[in-house]
């Protein structure tokens, strides 16, 4: 499955993209998780929430091939 990943605030920083696409054979979020932290490795030492299709979700979602987007921590104020 073809899939787009958007990246925002420190995760750009991390990954030096605000999008990539890649071809994905997992099912679930958490298979694509896995997949990035072995890409970027300082990845699995930042919090940050997952979307498809600009909607939040867990990592045991099952993919669909949206869009995703990774989103760091928001600050309440």
């Amino acid at each position: 499955m073809h899939i787009t990943i958007k990246y925002f605030g420190q995760i750009a920083e991390i990954t030096q993209k605000e999008e990539e696409s890649l071809e994905f054979s997992g099912s679930l979020v958490s298979d694509l998780i896995e997949t990035l932290h072995s890409k970027y490795d300082t990845l699995k030492n930042k919090d940050f929430q997952v979307a498809q299709n600009q909607e939040l979700i867990s990592i045991e979602t099952e993919l669909t091939g949206a869009e995703i987007a990774l989103l760091p921590p928001f600050a309440g104020g």
